[in-house]
C-alpha cells in the first residue's frame, strides 16, 4: 500500500523550518532583494537548528536523513516566501558534497564535512564553463600535478555563492581531452578557494540578488593532493552521483516557490473587490489559480516518487529530472498568474509576486535546460536515437 502522507517525522521537520524562517519574513527578502549581499543571518540561523547537515552522514554531525526529507526542507524554505534566494543560500550545502560522502575517504570527510554543517565553511561548486556548457566532457580547466600539489588554470561561470564561499568543490581536467577515452580525463577537488590566484566578479542578473553569480578566474591555484577526492581521473563519474538529487531538490524549491506564488494570488484574489465583489468570485481569476493548484500538485508528486526512488537505491534519473521540468513549468505559471490576479500591483515590488517570477526563471533554466531534458527522456525513456 503506498502511504502519500508526510509520516511524524517529516511533519515535524516541516514545522521545524518553518520556525526557523518564520523571522525571515517576505520584507525582510524585499529587502535583501533590493539591496543584495548575502543573507548571511538566514544561513547562520539554519546552522545553528543543526538543518545543514540534513542529508550529511550522524558521525560528522548531519541529521543522516534522505533526500526526502531533505526536499521537504527546500521546499519549505521556499514556500516561506524566502523562494529561491533563501533555497540558494543553502542549496550547495544539502547536494553539492554528495560526492564527497560517496567517494571521499575517512579522513577527508572528517576534515570537510563537520565545518560544513557547522555553518562555519561556505562551498561553491565549479563546473560549469564559457565554453562548454552542459557539455561537461569538453572541460578546459587543467589541473597539473607538480609533486604533491596540482596547480590549476582556467575559468568557470555561473558559480554561486562565489562571493562569500570559503571552499569549491572543482571539477578539472588532469589529462589532455586528446589523450582520454569515455568519461575519463577529469578529477573532482574540494578545496581552499585561495583568493590570491582565484579572482571572482559577480555577475549582475535578473534575480536572486543576494545569492551571487560569479565569473571564477583561476590563475595558479595549487591543490594539495589530499584535496582531490576520489581517483584522478574519475571525477566526472563521481559529480553524477550528485545530479539526481540536485535535479530532485530544484524541482522541490520551484513547487515551494510557486505555492508561495499562489497564497499570496489566492489572498489577493479573497480581498480585493472590483465592482462591489471580491475578484475572487469571477472564474476568470478562479480557473487559472485552481489550474495551477492541479500543476503544482502533480509536480510535487513527481518530486516524491523521484526522492523515494533516491532513497531506495533505485534507478531515478528520468524521474529526476522530469520532476525539475514539471516543476519549473507549474512555478513559472504560477508566479505569472499570481501578477495577473494582482493586475497593476502585480508589476509593484511590495507585493513580492513580481520577484518570486524573476525567481522563477531559475528552474526553468538551471541546472539543466528543459530541452536537454526532454533529449534525456527520450533517449534513455523512450529508446529513440541519441540527438545531441
Amino acid at each position: 500500500m503506498m502511504d502519500f502522507g508526510y509520516s511524524p517525522e517529516q511533519a515535524q521537520i516541516r514545522e521545524a523550518i518553518e520556525r526557523v524562517c518564520a523571522p525571515f519574513d517576505a520584507d525582510y527578502w524585499l529587502r535583501k532583494d533590493r539591496e543584495g549581499g548575502f543573507p548571511h543571518d538566514f544561513h547562520r540561523a539554519l546552522a545553528d537548528a543543526g538543518w545543514l547537515g540534513i542529508a550529511m552522514p550522524e558521525q560528522y554531525g548531519g541529521a543522516g536523513l534522505g533526500i526526502s526529507e531533505a526536499a521537504l526542507m527546500m521546499h519549505t524554505i521556499a514556500a516561506t516566501g524566502a523562494g529561491l534566494s533563501g533555497a540558494s543560500a543553502v542549496h550547495m550545502n544539502i547536494f553539492g558534497l554528495h560526492p564527497v560522502v560517496v567517494f571521499g575517504s575517512d579522513a577527508q570527510k572528517a576534515r570537510w564535512l563537520p565545518p560544513l554543517i557547522q555553518g562555519k565553511d561556505k562551498a561553491c561548486f565549479g563546473v560549469t564553463e564559457p565554453n562548454t556548457g552542459l557539455n561537461t566532457l569538453q572541460l578546459k580547466t587543467r589541473a597539473v600535478r607538480e609533486g604533491d600539489h596540482y596547480v590549476v588554470h582556467g575559468q568557470k561561470v555561473w558559480i554561486s555563492t562565489a562571493q562569500v564561499a570559503t571552499k569549491i568543490l572543482l571539477l578539472a581536467r588532469t589529462t589532455p581531452i586528446e589523450d582520454c577515452q569515455g568519461t575519463e580525463g577529469l578529477s573532482l577537488f574540494y578545496t581552499d578557494l585561495d583568493r590570491s590566484t582565484v579572482e571572482v566578479r559577480e555577475i549582475d542578473k535578473l534575480g536572486r540578488t543576494c545569492v551571487d553569480s560569479n565569473q571564477v578566474f583561476i590563475d595558479g591555484l595549487r591543490i594539495p593532493v589530499e584535496d582531490r577526492v576520489g581517483e584522478e581521473g574519475k571525477g566526472f563519474s563521481y559529480i553524477l552521483h550528485g545530479l539526481n538529487p540536485e535535479r530532485i531538490l530544484i524541482a522541490s524549491e520551484a513547487v515551494g516557490l510557486g505555492r508561495a506564488a499562489l497564497a499570496r494570488a489566492a489572498g489577493y484574489a479573497a480581498e480585493r473587490e472590483v465592482f462591489g465583489r471580491p475578484i475572487g468570485q469571477n472564474q476568470g481569476i478562479q480557473h487559472p489559480l485552481a489550474q495551477s493548484w492541479v500543476e503544482l500538485e502533480a509536480a510535487h508528486l513527481l518530486v516524491q516518487k523521484a526522492a523515494w526512488l533516491y532513497d531506495h537505491h533505485q534507478p531515478c534519473g528520468a524521474e529526476a529530472n522530469a520532476a525539475k521540468y514539471l516543476a519549473a513549468e507549474a512555478c513559472y505559471r504560477a508566479c505569472e498568474r499570481a501578477i495577473f490576479t494582482h493586475g497593476g500591483m502585480g508589476y509593484a515590488k511590495e507585493y513580492h509576486v513580481e520577484r518570486y517570477l524573476r525567481e522563477a526563471w531559475i528552474p526553468r533554466l538551471a541546472p539543466v535546460s528543459p530541452q536537454l531534458i526532454l533529449c534525456f527522456i527520450a533517449e534513455k525513456v523512450l529508446g529513440l536515437p541519441k540527438s545531441y
